[in-house]
């Protein structure tokens, strides 16, 4: 749910991704690949018409900024979670991203070291699946009620 920190467990497709380009070059990928733009943010408003989506600033409601001063979105990947159909309050924002040099929590999203997330994004194509288990629980049991589960044994 939005604003609870914690992400949601579940198998999210991995689509757009931006990139910074004033900082590094563009990562080895086979998804869809853009330079990530001063101004763009996220919407974070539920009620809001573009809750969970792509907006321009300035704008009005909470939204998250792209274009960080830290290098947390220098490599950002958008996720399926609550797209379609969006529901809101389900949740928004929920990326794939660089993680601090600490390693602190994120909001709800999943962040990797810089080394990693190349590593990763140099095996991803279009339909490449992110799956978040659920805590502390039967992981296997728990995926049965979603679609586009993995196939297991």
């Amino acid at each position: 749910m939005e604003g609870d920190g914690a992400s949601p467990a579940g198998i999210w497709t991995l689509q757009q991704g931006y990139y910074r380009s004033d900082r590094l070059v563009r990562p080895r990928t086979g998804l869809p690949l853009t330079q990530l733009r001063k101004g763009w943010g996220w919407c974070e408003t539920a009620g809001d018409r573009n809750y969970n989506r792509m907006i321009h600033m300035p704008y009005a409601t909470a939204h998250e900024e792209l274009w960080r001063g830290d290098h947390l979105y220098d490599i950002v990947i958008e996720t399926s979670h609550n797209k379609r159909a969006r529901i809101q309050g389900r949740g928004s924002a929920i990326f794939f991203h660089l993680a601090r040099p600490d390693y602190g929590a994120t909001a709800g999203c999943i962040a990797v070291s810089p080394k990693d997330m190349c590593k990763v994004l140099a095996f991803c194509s279009p339909g490449t699946k992110l799956v978040i288990w659920p805590p502390g629980g039967q992981p296997f049991n728990a995926l049965r009620k979603w679609p586009n589960r993995p196939a297991h044994g």
